[in-house]
């Protein structure tokens, strides 16, 4: 991409603070860029990007940060620092942990990691109240563990894992509504009676699994279940 193109794109961004260039080919992030501290919106999706530099700390006020399918195959610590983010989107990369700075995010709300090189669930995540989706999507995990219930997730998407085991503690979340688990590794053994009859969830997405979905109807709480389902489906109708 040519310096003029690139001289164009910031100067609009300095007006706007939204600075969006997608499908160029990039392998870093701008040097210009960054010191765009006033920067709102940032949106690289579809380059080539490998690293996220250190100073992405420079971006104090950033609100969203999407950077879908890039080559990164880590988060910097620093990403910590950027206290008003409300959306990070880093859709099918190559990144395989978090790092426990992106519990300092306390103003994030939509977290999307689909499409990554992810094998545990990530713990730490309880510290973000205001968080609304976690999209793990299309990753490796085969356990969900009982410290997420912990999370102020509305909606949990765990959609294509490896996923064998699913903690009771799910049904403790205390706003999820949505859990999304379809094609992955569950028995129907292993689907915890408590997420139908005592959580919130109001919808529980289970295609794809060790069993059929209409045996769901065996367990204790399914018709407990289907109230809420019905309820809320009504609400939207």
């Amino acid at each position: 991409m040519g310096n003029s193109a690139l001289k164009s794109h910031l100067e609009t961004s300095q007006k706007t603070g939204v600075f969006q260039l997608t499908g160029k080919g990039l392998l870093e992030i701008p040097e210009e860029l960054l010191r765009l501290s006033s920067l709102r919106t940032v949106d690289l999706s579809e380059n080539k990007i490998e690293v996220l530099p250190v100073s992405i700390k420079n971006f104090l006020l950033l609100k969203t940060l999407i950077l879908n399918q890039n080559r990164l195959s880590s988060i910097p610590p620093e990403i910590g620092s950027l206290k008003k983010l409300e959306t990070l989107s880093l859709n099918q990369n190559r990144i395989q942990q978090l790092p426990p700075s992106l519990n300092q995010l306390r103003a994030l709300r939509t977290l999307r990691l689909s499409g990554n090189r992810i094998s545990e669930f990530p713990s730490g995540l309880g510290a973000l109240r205001h968080l609304d989706l976690l999209d793990l999507s299309r990753n490796q995990i085969q356990t969900v563990p009982p410290d997420v219930s912990e999370l102020q997730a509305i909606e949990i998407n765990l959609n294509q894992n490896q996923i064998s085991v699913l903690a009771t503690e799910v049904s403790r979340c205390p706003r999820l509504k949505v859990l999304r688990l379809e094609e992955n590794c569950l028995e129907l053994s292993a689907v915890p009676e408590a997420v139908l009859l005592d959580s919130q969830v109001s919808l529980f997405s289970v295609e794809g699994n060790l069993f059929e979905v209409k045996n769901l109807r065996d367990l204790q709480g399914y018709e407990k279940y289907m109230e809420r389902f019905t309820a809320t489906k009504k609400k939207f109708t």
